[in-house]
Order: C-alpha cells, then sequence, then structure tokens
C-alpha cells in the first residue's frame, strides 16, 4: 500500500494557523485608521490576512537597517481588484544566481521553499513574505540592483504552484529599488473581499511605518503623502482622538536616544499602550513597555507618598 506524502507546500496550505495564524474572523478592540484619524473600535477581521500583509510591509522597512539612503516607503490597497502593492527604495535584492540552489537570488527570498527530506510543518522555518506568496493567488516580485544595472521581475500564481520564469533587463546605477504585488487568496481565508475593517487595519499600519521610521522616509498611501513624518507627529493621533470637546490631553513626550522615543499622557479607565520594536507592532506590549511604565509608576507612588507623609 502506497500512501502520497504532501509537499512542504501543500502542508502549509493544509495548517496555515501554523504558519500564518488564524485563517478563521477574529472581532477585537484595536486601532484602525479612518478619514485621517485614529479610532479605537470592534474590529472583525483574520488574523492571518493580516499577518500576510504586515509581513511584507515589515520587510520593506526593514530595508531602512540595511540601506539609510531608503527615503521613500509606498503602499496602495486596490479594494476592487484585491491587489496590495508596497514599494521600497533603497539596495534591491541582488539578481545574481545562488551557487548552490542555482536560482536567482530573488525567487530564492520571494518564492522558494525549504526542500530538506526532514522539514516539519510544525516548525516556522519558512520566512513570512514567502507565506505571503503561498497565500496569493498572484505575487510579483519586482527589483532593481543598481550595482549590477538589472532589472527583475517574476510572477508566482495558484498559491506558488505556478511561476514564470525571471524577466531580467538592464537598469540605471542610479536604480535601487523593490517592488511586491500580490493578490491575497480570499478564499483561504473565508472571505469574498477585502472589507472595510480589513483595509482600516491595513492603513493604519502604513500610518504606523510613517510615524516610527522617522523624517528621512516618505511614506505614501494609496498615492497620497502621509503627514505624520516623526513619532512625536504619530502620537499626536491618539492624543487627538482621546481629547473630548477641544480640551487636549497633556503629553510628556521623550526622544531617549536612537532606540528609544516614549510618549505617556492620560488614559480613561484602564492603561492603555501602543507600541512598537523595529516598525514591528506589538499589540499586547511586552518587557518593553513594563520597563517604561513600572518606572514611572514608581516615581508617581514615591511623589505621592512623600507628600502624604508631609501632609500627616
Amino acid at each position: 500500500m502506497h500512501q502520497r506524502k504532501n509537499t512542504p507546500l501543500e502542508q502549509i496550505l493544509l495548517r496555515p494557523d501554523t504558519h500564518v495564524g488564524s485563517v478563521e474572523k477574529h472581532t477585537q478592540t484595536l486601532w484602525v485608521y479612518e478619514e485621517g484619524a485614529m479610532v479605537y473600535r470592534p474590529v472583525t477581521y483574520v488574523p492571518a490576512l493580516y499577518n500576510i500583509f504586515d509581513e511584507i510591509l515589515v520587510q520593506a522597512a526593514d530595508n531602512l537597517q540595511r540601506d539609510p539612503s531608503m527615503d521613500s516607503l509606498r503602499v496602495d490597497i486596490d479594494v476592487e481588484r484585491c491587489c496590495i502593492s508596497v514599494y521600497n527604495n533603497g539596495n534591491g535584492v541582488p539578481i545574481e544566481i545562488h551557487q548552490e540552489e542555482d536560482l536567482y537570488m530573488p525567487e530564492m527570498i520571494f518564492g522558494h521553499l525549504l526542500t530538506s527530506s526532514n522539514y516539519d510543518a510544525n516548525e516556522r522555518k519558512t520566512t513570512g513574505v514567502i507565506l505571503a506568496n503561498i497565500f496569493s493567488t498572484e505575487f510579483v516580485i519586482e527589483t532593481a540592483d543598481g550595482r549590477r544595472q538589472k532589472n527583475y521581475k517574476q510572477v508566482f500564481s495558484e498559491n506558488m504552484g505556478k511561476k514564470s520564469e525571471p524577466e531580467i533587463t538592464e537598469c540605471e546605477p542610479s536604480d535601487n529599488w523593490t517592488r511586491v504585488t500580490f493578490k491575497p487568496d480570499l478564499a483561504k481565508f473565508n472571505m469574498t473581499e477585502l472589507d472595510d475593517d480589513a483595509v482600516a487595519l491595513m492603513r493604519k499600519r502604513v500610518v504606523d511605518m510613517a510615524g516610527t521610521l522617522g523624517d528621512t522616509v516618505k511614506v505614501e498611501l494609496n498615492g497620497e503623502k502621509l503627514s505624520e513624518k516623526s513619532f512625536s507627529d504619530y502620537v499626536q493621533l491618539y492624543i487627538d482622538s482621546a481629547s473630548k470637546e477641544g480640551v487636549e490631553l497633556p503629553r510628556i513626550y521623550q526622544r531617549v536616544n536612537d532606540r528609544w522615543e516614549v510618549c505617556v499622557s492620560l488614559s480613561e479607565g484602564q492603561f492603555q499602550q501602543v507600541s512598537f520594536v523595529n516598525q514591528i507592532a506589538t499589540i499586547r506590549g511586552g518587557t518593553h513597555v513594563d520597563y517604561v511604565a513600572d518606572q514611572i509608576a514608581n516615581h508617581v507612588m514615591g511623589v505621592v507618598n512623600k507628600r502624604n507623609k508631609h501632609a500627616s
């Protein structure tokens, strides 16, 4: 009796939760970006779709660490065509052949699964950008490598089951950029369209980039340049949202160093936080948030206790 073993690609498609998160709709109260403002409201979304979008976006933003000359990040979300495009300039992917795999580097990075015989679908060995490819009906990688004066374009389709031959043309030495365009396979997420909540979350993540990449990077969303040029500008979106009857909440902002920027204000009811580590949104907070919040709480308690002591 012969039993066919699933390929790594098939294993991932059969068990999406292990790799990209839940493909079922979840309702959660989150910040979204709507009509130029941050809004805190219940959102119904599919985590897996959000995650593959975020992987592509963070990958593009990360290029600033690799090449400080990067000064442009552009995101286009076409709801009618169910098509998303993310562009960044700065050094592109080297257009050269990987000696061991005999594939061009862009294909290795964006469209090549591990082929090890001991591949285990339970292990997250696949990079996020490849997972975005796998969960798309179409995925296009374009990059310009000015050093080698080459442009590269390759189209993947049917959940990375098919691929075109790379199109390689000449480019100018000054051309350096990468663009990923993909159409999420909505059926895999139990969706029929890019709904308003999904788009509002995606838009919010693009605004996150405008606030966390720094003033040297121009961020555009659907052809519109975002006005937030600093973390301080970005924080103001939340202050404006929480302020009532035209009375602005107090805020204390401090750029501690190149690695830390912190802003503290008032919130109604329980503690709220918005935080990032290397442009990744840490929705649930973490030790970095505790590190700041604990110091503030301890200092305030010290002042309060001292005043109470003097009062008595």
